[in-house]
């Protein structure tokens, strides 16, 4: 079986896989960055965001 590009659906290529090309990656990653595509998970609460915030310290 031929995998497919989540992108365009033509056949993947191995330098690019799970891709045809870098253009269908870069599309994908374009998506991550405007948050189009998210990992769903809790609300960080106040007190972790200000502990990650005193680590890059």
């Amino acid at each position: 079986m031929e995998s497919k590009c989540p992108i365009c659906k033509k056949p993947t290529t191995l330098p690019y896989r799970p891709f045809c090309s870098k253009r269908c990656a870069d599309i994908d990653l374009a998506h991550w960055f405007r948050g189009n595509y998210r990992i769903e998970g809790e609300e960080a609460k106040e007190d972790d965001k200000e502990n990650e915030t005193n680590q890059d310290e």
